[in-house]
């Protein structure tokens, strides 16, 4: 018996240290852990920078999707970035008579595919430093490299740069941003 116990601790140690490895690895966002194991609703929901984010998410009607087995690569603005629009423009797109609006801005923040900074950077690269991605809103951004960052160019050519990277959802990726991503039209 006292084999078994000290073989069930050993277990429960070796599966804590390894579960706490894997939310190590993901960096605080908002002031709040942001866990592997959740997706990027549940995770942005505890980000006290997000909240603008949040809430226009659940106007246009895309938890659901968001919360969908994905993969999801979202570029996920700040509220400094939602509070940099006009003023009244965040408001006005949340307004129910808005929300195919809300929802084209919000889609062209989201990559169907779960693509980590990395392997951002090495098709910037490949691509001789410009990479064209497609979101699911159809909206065409540019990523390319300034310094060590990420940076994405809307469709109005506007500049986002990602500020922190590769925080890891169980249904993709979240890289947050300090801009909101405007589609042409």
């Amino acid at each position: 018996m006292r084999k078994f116990v000290s073989m069930l601790a050993a277990a429960t140690f070796a599966v804590t240290a390894l579960t706490g490895a894997a939310y190590a690895k993901n960096p605080m966002v908002g002031g709040a852990a942001m866990y592997a194991n959740k997706n990027i609703v549940q995770n942005a929901m505890n980000s006290k920078d997000h909240t603008t984010l949040v809430a226009a998410v659940k106007a246009a009607g895309l938890v659901d999707t968001l919360s969908g087995k994905g993969p999801f690569t979202v570029f996920a603005p700040t509220n400094e970035a939602f509070a940099a629009l006009p003023p009244g423009t965040v408001e006005t797109l949340l307004k129910p008579e808005n929300k195919a609006k809300l929802t084209k801005i919000l889609t062209c923040h989201v990559v169907a595919a779960d693509v980590m900074s990395d392997a951002i950077a090495k098709m910037i690269a490949k691509d001789g430093g410009s990479h064209s991605v497609k979101t699911v809103g159809g909206c065409m951004l540019k990523a390319m490299m300034k310094g060590d960052k990420i940076t994405l160019t809307d469709e109005k050519g506007g500049v986002a740069t990602v500020t922190i990277a590769d925080v890891k959802q169980s249904n993709g990726v979240i890289h947050v941003i300090d801009k909101v991503l405007l589609p042409a039209s």
